[in-house]
């Protein structure tokens, strides 16, 4: 990398390339890695420390032995993978090619810039992906139609709540309890043959799996507070849900799943 930009330009860079890794569901390790390499191409040393909310970095430039501490607090993103590999595959372009800050940010604006599937092409595909763990479940196809339509009501709620910025953990016990409630129907009026596994199947699609693997890979890496941060949260959106299906068979008057 030609290095022409400021110490500042690289700290503000980096800080952005490491929250929108965070925010789009990267582990620690990788963001370290990454944020790293691209210092490093650029002729300086990159300390981070990585939390749930936030990432602080320190970062020195080796000729001049000048330093410069940051803080960035992590926006709020939905999981994207496809965001994780091209923001990889950008610090090893940075590493491998003499190439400046000014084109790294103008490709990272890009990576940025790609627009994500439609919010009602994701909605119908949460809903079939549920349906389809109840037929692993067993459920038969009434369940599974239970499920669908229950994932598909608690799916585009949760859209809408996340729209309007409302409290995480609400928003989580109550596409719990939209969902459980609907599928329910199959229990109340005993349609089908695996009406309990249809309820029982019907809350997994808000279960935290990437944070949860996040942590674990967090943990086992070294990245201790980040990665008991990051379980705590998920261990809490569990709780949530639970509280949410809680609601339903209490209201309802079902005893067992």
């Amino acid at each position: 990398m030609e290095r022409k930009e400021s110490i500042h330009e690289m700290s503000d860079f980096l800080l952005d390339y490491a929250i929108s890794l965070m925010g789009a569901g990267s582990h620690t390790a990788r963001i370290v890695r990454n944020v790293v390499r691209i210092a490093e191409a650029g002729g300086y040393e990159a300390h981070l420390t990585i939390f749930q909310k936030n990432i602080s970095m320190m970062i020195k430039e080796k000729s001049t032995g000048e330093t410069l501490t940051g803080i960035r607090r992590i926006k709020p993103m939905a999981l994207n993978f496809n965001i994780i590999s091209e923001l990889s595959a950008l610090s090893w372009e940075a590493y491998d090619q003499p190439i400046s800050l000014s084109v790294i940010r103008s490709k990272y604006d890009e990576i940025m810039s790609i627009p994500r599937l439609s919010r009602w092409v994701v909605l119908f595909l949460v809903a079939c992906a549920n349906a389809s763990f109840c037929k692993l479940f067993g459920g038969d196809w009434i369940a599974m139609l239970l499920v669908f339509i229950g994932t598909l009501v608690a799916f585009f709620a949760r859209q809408e709540m996340m729209k309007y910025h409302f409290n995480h953990f609400i928003v989580f016990i109550s596409a719990a309890f939209i969902s459980s409630i609907i599928t329910a129907a199959g229990v109340i009026w005993s349609l089908g043959d695996t009406p309990q596994i249809a309820l029982a199947t019907s809350v997994l699609f808000l279960i935290p799996g990437v944070p949860l693997i996040n942590s674990i890979m967090d943990i086992l890496e070294g990245f201790v507070l980040a990665g008991m941060s990051r379980l705590i949260n998920a261990t809490i959106l569990i709780i949530c849900i639970s509280i949410g299906l809680f609601f339903t068979m209490s209201i309802l008057g079902i005893n067992k799943l």
